[in-house]
């Protein structure tokens, strides 16, 4: 059974799942990890469970399409969707808010997008 290690907050949790078990699923009836991993939708229609994966990547399927859409670039710092993985193997993770994409750090530095006019 694969030992998942999921840190947040400066705190760190581990326990073990069932091979092929979506933390986001056993988060939503109230097992590991819950209720320290964030989830919404658990379809991957929203990235609230992003999380950076810092061990065990390389026994990961290849990001599907859902997490090409929700994490962009993002994925080549190593984040992935929770929601769409199924660990086989040991995992670590650490759920941190996702870095800013450029458009919003253009936004965030006072710089309004265009509006189109009326």
């Amino acid at each position: 059974m694969p030992q998942i290690t999921f840190h947040k907050n400066g705190q760190t949790f581990q326990g073990e799942v069932k091979s092929g078990a979506n933390l986001v699923v056993r988060a939503g009836i109230k097992q590991f990890p819950f209720p320290h991993l964030a989830y919404q939708c658990g379809m991957g229609k929203c990235a609230t469970c992003a999380c950076k994966v810092l061990a065990g990547a390389e026994h990961l399927p290849a990001p599907n399409w859902k997490e090409k859409k929700q994490l962009g670039a993002h994925l080549d710092e190593g984040f992935r969707l929770v929601c769409q993985l199924w660990p086989e193997h040991d995992l670590e993770l650490e759920q941190v808010p996702l870095p800013a994409s450029p458009a919003s750090a253009t936004q965030a530095a006072g710089t309004a997008p265009a509006t189109p006019a009326v």
